[in-house]
């Protein structure tokens, strides 16, 4: 299947109330693992490479990239790449050439003027490359280690009528909103301002998106949905659950050194946690969808390891 466009699929969400779910990738085995649970579900999906994920690649965008496509174009659901957190302006201009169709220019640590100056200069060099641009107004907190700011300081919160002149003076096409998540949480309580979330719903007319969704609760992301979130970022959670199910596998076989049957039971972990999250958002409660037959492009099956290694791969579930 040719690669989606981000933007096509968000502005199809927000037309129907809904939202595409957007997982960051760091490895071959998170792309296989989003292909394959969105594939389960049925659903569109963006695939979602961020700044912090190219420079633990040797600052090398390609690699990842070029797997990502590859594994877009064979998928059976829609699927499109998104250049994620962009500060460098060097990396923004990689995206067109790499195949994403958006990138997410990420200047909310500068003072309001700063942050509307680069944004404004991002948006014009990305939209005549026939990029699509999200933003970021407020703090959303978490990247890389720094604590969120207190709710009640400046800059914390999204506030609906600087939002409203930011849209308007970047030109963006849709903006990441701090409504109470954090990046990196790795317990679902967050607790969403969702009263907020409805000014700006009105205030605006870009989709909205929802950072650190890794750290709500479902009944939080179903909310949002209802109250105008079209694009619902995911991380944390993946990494949760690929690590938890290493760990649980090597504790329980500490002879296994074959690289293949840890990262397949990572991987199989994580499909799972991208097909429940699609669930949450659709509303379906996370129920896969009927499997696609063999040879269908869904999800590749690893390797048998050699006999002589000892290891052996979970049966597939």
């Amino acid at each position: 299947m040719p690669l989606a466009s981000t933007g096509e699929l968000v502005t199809r969400a927000a037309a129907a109330r809904s939202a595409v779910a957007a997982f960051n990738v760091i490895t071959l085995e998170h792309i296989e693992a989003v292909v394959a649970g969105a594939e389960s579900a049925g659903s569109p999906v963006v695939l979602q490479v961020s700044e912090n994920a190219v420079k633990f690649r040797y600052g090398r965008l390609l690699p990842l990239a070029r797997a990502a496509v590859a594994a877009a174009e064979r998928a059976t659901v829609p699927v499109a790449l998104h250049l994620d957190h962009v500060q460098s302006d060097d990396l923004l201009r990689q995206a067109a050439g790499a195949g994403f169709s958006s990138v997410m220019y990420d200047a909310a640590r500068l003072p309001y003027a700063d942050n509307l100056a680069a944004t404004r200069a991002a948006a014009d060099w990305a939209h005549g490359q026939g990029l699509w641009i999200e933003a970021e107004l407020g703090q959303i907190g978490g990247k890389d280690g720094r604590p969120p700011l207190d709710a009640h300081a400046p800059g914390a919160r999204t506030d609906p009528a600087r939002a409203r002149d930011f849209v308007t003076g970047t030109g963006v096409d849709a903006l990441a909103v701090a409504i109470g998540s954090v990046h990196a949480m790795t317990t679902r309580t967050a607790v969403l301002d969702l009263g907020l979330l409805k000014r700006l719903s009105g205030a605006l007319t870009v989709p909205l998106v929802l950072h650190g969704s890794s750290g709500v609760p479902d009944e939080g992301l179903v909310a949002a949905v209802g109250d105008g979130i079209a694009k619902v970022n995911v991380g944390t959670a993946l990494n949760a659950a690929m690590t938890g199910a290493i760990r649980d596998f090597l504790a329980a076989r500490p002879e296994a050194v074959d690289s293949r049957t840890y990262l397949s039971v990572g991987r199989e972990a994580m499909a799972a946690e991208v097909r429940r999250i699609i669930g949450v958002l659709s509303g379906s409660g996370g129920r896969p969808a009927p499997e696609e037959p063999s040879g269908s492009g869904g999800r590749p099956v690893p390797e048998e390891p050699s006999a002589a290694s000892g290891d052996r791969p979970p049966s597939p579930a």
